[in-house]
C-alpha cells in the first residue's frame, strides 16, 4: 500500500494513483460490487453510503449516495468501456454540479500481489479541474482508500 498520489498531467486532467496489498481480483470486486463499494467508499469518518446501484454493463448506469450529519450528495453516470480486472471507462456527474460531466478512466494493474489503481479524471475545462483541486476530494478519497485497506485486511 502506498498513499494516494495526485498529479495534473494536463490542464483538464487529474490523475490519482493508489496501491493496495491485494490481488487485482479483490480490488476489482471492491470497485464494482455494490455491497463492497458501500463498505469502503464512504469518505471521512461519519459519512455513509446508504445507496449504491451498479449495472456493470456497457451503457449500464451507476448511482452512489453519501450521507453525513448535515448533508447528502450523490454521483451517477454510465459505463462506456469495461475490461474486467483491467480497466473501466465511465462518466461521472455529481448532483451538486449537474452541468459538469467528467470522463473517468480507472486502470487496475497487479504486480507481485499488489494492485495499483490509476484513476484519470478528465474535466470539461481547466476552471472545473482547478475547482476540484481546491475541494477536499483528495482527503475524502484517501479516507475511503484507508477503508478499503481495512476491508482487504479483514477479507484476506
Amino acid at each position: 500500500m502506498t498513499p494516494l498520489r495526485m498529479t495534473t498531467p494536463t490542464d483538464t486532467t487529474i490523475e490519482i494513483t493508489r496501491s493496495f496489498n491485494a490481488p487485482v481480483s479483490m480490488v476489482w470486486r471492491a470497485h464494482t460490487e455494490p455491497d463492497l463499494v458501500k463498505r469502503w467508499l464512504t469518505g471521512p469518518s461519519g459519512h455513509t453510503m446508504p445507496e449504491c446501484d451498479i449495472d456493470l454493463t456497457i451503457g449500464g448506469a451507476y448511482r452512489y449516495v453519501w450521507e453525513w450529519a448535515d448533508g447528502r450528495m450523490s454521483a451517477y453516470g454510465r459505463f462506456r468501456e469495461i475490461e474486467p480486472e483491467r480497466r473501466l471507462l465511465l462518466t461521472e456527474t455529481f448532483d451538486i454540479f449537474p452541468d459538469n460531466e467528467t470522463l473517468v478512466e480507472q486502470v487496475f494493474r497487479e504486480t507481485d500481489g499488489q494492485t495499483t489503481v490509476t484513476m484519470s479524471l478528465h474535466y470539461d475545462s481547466e476552471e472545473t479541474r482547478d475547482g476540484v483541486l481546491q475541494s477536499p476530494m483528495d482527503e475524502g478519497l484517501e479516507a475511503s482508500y484507508r477503508n478499503l485497506d481495512a476491508l482487504i485486511a479483514e477479507t484476506v
